[in-house]
């Protein structure tokens, strides 16, 4: 099952610059753990000030891709809108 997340991070003004580092540091692991089991197929930044990301998942079931977003280290200072994808059959090239 393919799912396309957009994920908007805003840590509070007066977050402690120690926490914010380790919190950053677990998520760029976390990340980088998923990406290498293959459950992130793509993942790109989206431009601008903000802190936000759109993420395609390649999982196998809605509980699978709920207990990755629970195990974000930035969880909590998330906002999560995801939407369950399919490949386009007008597609010529589907890899």
């Amino acid at each position: 099952m393919l799912f396309l997340a957009r994920m908007e991070t805003s840590f509070p003004i007066d977050i402690d610059s120690g926490l914010k580092d380790e919190i950053l540091r677990r998520e760029k692991a976390y990340g980088q753990e998923l990406q290498q089991k293959g459950k992130v197929a793509h993942l790109w930044r989206v431009v601008g000030p903000r802190m936000a990301n759109l993420t395609m998942f390649d999982v196998e079931s809605n509980e699978e891709l709920q207990d990755i977003l629970a195990g974000l280290p930035m969880r909590a200072y998330m906002d999560i809108d995801v939407t369950l994808i399919a490949r386009h059959p007008s597609v010529v090239n589907a890899g």
